[in-house]
């Protein structure tokens, strides 16, 4: 891979540890990742439950820029519809600074009630709402002015200072599945970062509906598809399935209760139907058969397996970025330090390899 990144998940699972010392083991996650020449890495604004605990995922990252030398630092992603998109373009134009232009910014427009329900917005409102920042996110980093006139965020036209040293063109990433993202993530020209829920042969629809869409609004090839997916690192097979599967499962459980994936509100939720689908299987095969699932679609075993995995990917995909997140479920912080490096040692060269 020509691009491998490290995803923070800040998942507050474990038995032992305060809110505080979860964030030193990110951080050090973090630091780590940077030491051993990955990429990138990102962070996910989530809010009120243990299942995430990033409330501002800006904020978090330029304590992390002075943190680190080279790595690339990416919001993965800001939820548009919980905030003001001047105050987003604002302080991704300052995080580009103090981080001497390392930003990747990544957008999203958020999946859980439980976080959509205290900020007071409905989520049928989430689509509307995302096109209307996304569009002025956009043009206000490449131009250093902002305006909208759009009926949630009517803003007049405004200067931004300081103003955006460099483009952001090649820097934009949108968290996208359902058509209408794709669509979205396509016009504003961004990559597609996609979490991996299932084998990536079963995306390729979506895949091939974004490279085409792409294509024709913009007059070149699409960017490679950027995939997060867990990562489980040992030089034991049995250990890194036996770990693999406690940590994947735990991760998946609270996933669904975050989500509330087994509910029927999908399908009266506007924008939400296609998760409807997703919550009628969970409840048809249960959670427990849906977690195996997902456990098997994670990047987990010996170096020669994860590699192996890599490269089939690849010869689905062709030409992607990879996302790894070495620390969910409440698994212990040095299980999860060693994993990395040992993927970093072992696979990110042959991985790099494989680029398409």
């Amino acid at each position: 891979m020509s691009h491998i990144g490290v995803n923070l998940g800040f998942g507050k699972l474990h038995e032992d540890l305060t809110d505080e010392q979860m964030y030193a083991g990110e951080l050090r996650i973090a630091e780590l990742a940077d030491q051993l020449g990955f990429d990138s890495l990102w962070a996910v604004e989530h809010h009120f439950d243990d299942y995430a605990m990033c409330p501002d995922n800006v904020v978090l990252l330029a304590n992390v820029a002075s943190r680190t030398e080279r790595v690339q630092l990416g919001t993965g992603a800001v939820i548009l519809p919980w905030n003001d998109p001047l105050r987003v373009a604002e302080k991704m134009i300052m995080l580009d600074i103090l981080s001497g232009g390392r930003v990747l910014f990544g957008m999203g427009r958020g999946l859980s009630r439980m976080e959509y329900a205290p900020f007071g917005i409905p989520m049928s409102e989430s689509r509307a709402r995302f096109d209307e920042a996304a569009a002025m996110i956009a043009a206000a980093l490449e131009s250093g002015w902002i305006e909208g006139d759009g009926p949630y965020y009517p803003r007049l036209r405004t200067q931004l200072r300081p103003s955006p040293p460099r483009s952001f063109a090649g820097r934009l990433y949108c968290v996208a599945g359902s058509p209408d993202s794709v669509t979205s993530c396509a016009r504003l020209g961004a990559s597609l970062l996609t979490i991996v829920t299932q084998p990536v042969g079963n995306l390729m629809p979506v895949f091939t509906s974004y490279r085409e869409q792409f294509r024709t609004l913009h007059g070149v090839a699409a960017p490679p598809i950027a995939l997060n997916v867990n990562m489980y690192c040992h030089t034991d097979a049995e250990v890194a399935r036996e770990r693999s599967l406690l940590y994947v499962h735990r991760f998946f459980a609270s996933n669904v209760r975050h989500y509330e994936f087994t509910g029927e509100h999908f399908a009266r939720t506007e924008g939400y139907q296609r998760y409807d689908e997703i919550a009628r299987v969970f409840r048809e095969i249960g959670v427990e058969a849906a977690a195996d699932a997902y456990a098997a679609c994670a990047l987990c075993g010996t170096p020669d397996q994860i590699l192996r995995k890599v490269a089939d990917i690849a010869d689905v995909l062709g030409s992607y970025e990879l996302t790894v997140l070495p620390s969910f479920g409440g698994m212990p912080y040095d299980q999860a330090e060693q994993s990395l490096e040992l993927f970093a040692k072992e696979v990110m060269p042959g991985a790099r390899e494989l680029q398409g």
